[in-house]
């Protein structure tokens, strides 16, 4: 998996997630964070040259410490809460019956009732979900009580559906707006060379010499550019085609240069790894605005910005789906890419936050069945019919068989990511 952040002369970015998939029914508007996808780094119109600088491991996902790990499922539970909130609060403020309002799916663990709304949290944390009893008989609602969701005009429902795309896209600029003003956005320079930030004990970089701290000036005598994410491919592109088999590294440990030799171990996968994690060689330090109009200037560069990857992150997979199917993950993975930004750079999780928002929002304006957008289109589609619906059985089979693709997509998912975990793999 490639993880890659990004970074603008007064920014830094996250790597670009993609491919989220979300659950909707007629009565529920369930949210199902499942996915995303790394591309390699570009130019975009609100940044200028961003070279990647996210440790990356050589094979699988290093989860990091317990900590960082809380601190990366934190994140994504926010957001979760922050999108299903959006949903809430829209229909509560318009007078519209919500029946629940739920935090992953599957077997209840807790619960509590509150105004005849039951909160809970479940077993899979998929996502949640914000239900009504527009079709639930044992709610005592009469079923053409103009308060249900479903009886609702046009414009009411729109609104619920789109407020968790709002909610998200608002709470990613908030969470942009707070980092620029209390922690302020890293200026790097960048330096010729890969770093290694940690060598795992027992692997074949700590056997054959490699310490933390070290720099990879060249691999079997080519030189590696001060461009980061091209020198870390470069890197790992020739670690991963070696296996058991010599590579020469041109090494800088403090002021003294030297080469090592270093025989990648075979994976299970029949690749070569060598157990460090490689970064691009750059030094930071952090801007903060000095008025207002700097503070929304700086904030709207970086909400632009992330905002155009998370776009062109979609465009990518969508043009080129059979070669980045493979690079699309779960719940597992973006905890365990969270952990790895907590662990070697804790302010990144501003950023990372801020990017699962914005894909999550992106993502659920696609028209595709269990997504928001394929609920929108439905309406849509009602609203361009004279206000008919479509008959109930067929509307409740579109969004059935969404459900059925999320849930074995994201348990598919799960398991992946989990066999992809550093400890796992050192254990098969």
């Amino acid at each position: 998996m490639l993880l890659n952040i990004s970074s603008s002369p007064i920014s830094h970015r996250i790597p670009r997630f993609l491919s989220k998939l979300n659950n909707q029914s007629k009565t529920h508007l369930p949210k199902s964070h499942l996915s995303f996808t790394f591309f390699r780094n570009k130019r975009n119109p609100y940044d200028g040259e961003r070279i990647s600088y996210k440790p990356r491991a050589l094979a699988g996902f290093d989860i990091g410490s317990f900590e960082s790990v809380l601190e990366a499922s934190a994140v994504l539970t926010a957001i979760i809460v922050v999108h299903e909130t959006g949903h809430f609060l829209a229909a509560s403020l318009q007078g519209i019956h919500v029946s629940k309002f739920a935090i992953g799916f599957g077997p209840i663990l807790a619960k509590f009732n509150s105004n005849n709304v039951e909160y809970s949290l479940r077993a899979f944390p998929l996502g949640g979900f914000v239900g009504f009893p527009d079709n639930d008989p044992n709610s005592g609602i009469p079923l053409d009580d103009k308060n249900l969701l479903k009886n609702r005009p046009i414009w009411d429902r729109v609104v619920v559906v789109s407020a968790g795309i709002v909610a998200n896209v608002i709470f990613a600029y908030a969470i942009i707006f707070a980092q620029v003003v209390f922690v302020g956005l890293p200026v790097q320079e960048a330096f010729p060379g890969v770093l290694v930030p940690d060598v795992k004990s027992s692997s074949a970089g700590s056997r054959d010499g490699l310490l933390p701290g070290d720099v990879i000036l060249a691999v079997d005598g080519s030189e590696l550019s001060s461009y980061g994410s091209d020198s870390v491919s470069k890197v790992v592109d020739v670690v991963k085609s070696n296996p058991n088999h010599s590579v020469l590294l041109r090494v800088q440990r403090g002021k003294e240069g030297f080469d090592i030799m270093i025989t990648p171990d075979k994976s299970f996968d029949g690749t070569g790894r060598i157990g460090v994690q490689l970064s691009p060689n750059v030094r930071f330090s952090k801007v903060k605005p000095k008025n207002v109009t700097e503070t929304f200037s700086f904030v709207g560069r970086e909400f632009f910005g992330l905002s155009y990857n998370v776009l062109d992150s979609l465009k990518k997979t969508f043009l080129n789906f059979s070669q980045t199917a493979s690079q699309v993950a779960g719940p597992v993975a973006i905890i365990a890419v969270g952990a790895q930004v907590a662990k070697s750079n804790a302010d990144g999780l501003y950023q990372f936050a801020a990017l699962l928002n914005l894909n999550l929002a992106v993502i659920n304006l696609l028209p595709l069945p269990a997504l928001d957008g394929g609920t929108l289109a439905l309406i849509l589609l009602e609203a361009v019919r004279g206000g008919r619906k479509l008959p109930l059985e067929v509307e409740q089979g579109i969004m059935s068989s969404g459900i059925l693709l999320v849930i074995f997509l994201g348990l598919f998912l799960i398991v992946k990511d989990t066999l992809n975990l550093d400890f796992i793999r050192e254990m098969l």
